[in-house]
């Protein structure tokens, strides 16, 4: 269904918020409706065909339970199962917006968020409806999509397919910008856990006094800042799938905790006794080659054996070449709806182009030069003037010059750009090797316009 046919309804007891999604959401959809009291949903959804319903999890009404967003969402199912609703819920709300995905609801908003984000939400989840299914193919939140016509992907849809009805742990291989999320999502989509939560970690970027905490929960008071208790990440994916991204980044100590829990099935939140029984489907992600992770000294062999049932190891995007032009055609249909420009071609010229380059940083990488090519570019057709290479990727493939002056900022940008190319784009590793936090690491590459 296109955004334009559709019908939505937006309850929420802010007249602000009301007014605002009116105004936006009026020009690109058939009908708006508003309603500040969730107790007058019966009657309109008996009055009105509605397509998609956006839902705020809190109500100053007659439910006082902390959950009225979720006792709302139950009672939508259970009188119109097939209407799509949206969640919208603060950042402090993320465990029930968590809960709601269980409950299914179809995504969820976090307040404040961005127009166009909330514009191309409403567009996939109206997409997912009208398709019957969530699949592969389908975008996800930045817009990139599990797209290919190579006899390396070929085979990359075939180990899915095969592994995805199972429960075994799998493992994904690749350099970083492949789209190994993508994968774990769509071994999520097509298992049988598909309607269960999907709860994804970076767990390369945990520190080790957040690592229990952020993975197994903790009690309050467990330490200074446990103002409540809070279920971890493996207890949020209960019943479904957990991912585990930078795996290969982990330490030895927290390789330790984490193979205790896959071993017993069960975590103890800190400041707690009380073991909980998890059941998850895990699967596993690095840009560490796996001759890399076999020394001991960096990763314990009984944790590669327990997270390594089934491996894919995902080719790099000039493995693939023959996927660039539909790759590069997607992203520039997907930014031109989110940028409301008029659809963009590519000309010949601009394919040979991406056809004559590495990518060194993959999809990602070109999913960004797509972006900046809609942005800048002018008329309805992407020429090779349009396609501008990141400095930051570009630089993988050769020597980094050494600064022409002596000025501070010259030698920071080059030593920035030479330890990125030593840890071959991990951010986290180079973090490190320079001293810094993640964060300011990404200042740094914001300063220099790396």
């Amino acid at each position: 269904m296109q955004l334009k046919d559709a019908t939505v309804l937006i309850v929420d007891d802010d007249p602000d918020v009301l007014t605002a999604v009116r105004i936006l959401l009026r020009p690109e959809l058939k009908e708006v409706l508003t309603e500040k009291n969730p107790e007058n949903l019966k009657r309109l959804l008996s009055q009105h065909k509605i397509d998609l319903l956006l839902l705020d999890m809190n109500f100053n009404a007659a439910i006082h339970t902390g959950n009225e967003g979720l006792f709302w969402l139950r009672k939508i199912k259970e009188t119109s199962p097939d209407i799509s609703v949206i969640m919208i819920t603060a950042y402090g709300d993320i465990d029930l917006a968590v809960r709601s995905l269980k409950e299914g609801a179809s995504d969820f908003m976090v307040k404040p968020w961005h127009n166009e984000k909330l514009i191309s939400t409403l567009t996939e989840v109206l997409e997912k409806k009208a398709s019957g299914k969530k699949k592969s193919g389908s975008a996800s939140e930045s817009g990139q999509a599990m797209l290919g016509e190579s006899p390396e992907m070929d085979t990359i849809f075939l180990k899915i397919r095969k592994i995805a009805p199972t429960d075994a742990n799998v493992f994904i291989l690749g350099e970083n910008g492949t789209g190994k999320e993508l994968v774990a999502q769509a071994i999520h989509q097509q298992s049988l856990r598909a309607q269960k939560p999907f709860v994804k970690v970076d767990v390369g970027a945990l520190t080790e006094s957040l690592f229990e905490s952020e993975l197994f929960g903790h009690k309050k008071g467990a330490f200074t800042d446990a103002r409540e208790d809070r279920m971890g990440r493996f207890e949020a994916a209960n019943g479904g799938t957990l991912f585990l991204d930078e795996i290969g980044n982990i330490s030895l100590q927290q390789q330790a905790k984490l193979l205790s829990v896959l071993q017993n099935r069960m975590v103890t939140r800190l400041g707690s006794n009380q073991n909980v029984p998890i059941d998850i489907r895990l699967i596993c992600a690095t840009n560490v080659p796996l001759k890399d992770m076999a020394d001991e000294s960096r990763f314990r062999k009984d944790l590669i054996y327990r997270i390594n049932t089934v491996e894919i190891n995902l080719p790099p995007l000039r493995e693939r070449s023959r996927d660039i032009a539909l790759l590069a055609t997607h992203f520039a249909s997907v930014y031109a709806r989110k940028y409301l420009k008029s659809s963009r071609e590519l000309s010949k010229a601009a394919i040979q182009k991406m056809n004559s380059y590495s990518f060194p940083g993959n999809i990602r990488e070109l999913q960004y030069t797509m972006e900046r090519a809609v942005i800048m570019g002018e008329g309805d057709v992407i020429d090779a003037d349009d396609i501008l290479f990141s400095p930051l990727e570009s630089a993988k493939g050769g020597t980094i010059p050494e600064p022409v002056d002596m000025n501070l900022n010259s030698v920071e940008k080059s030593t920035i750009l030479k330890v990125i190319q030593k840890h071959k784009g991990n951010i986290t590793n180079a973090a490190k090797e320079l001293g810094l936090t993640r964060t300011a690491l990404y200042r740094r590459l914001d300063k220099y316009d790396i």
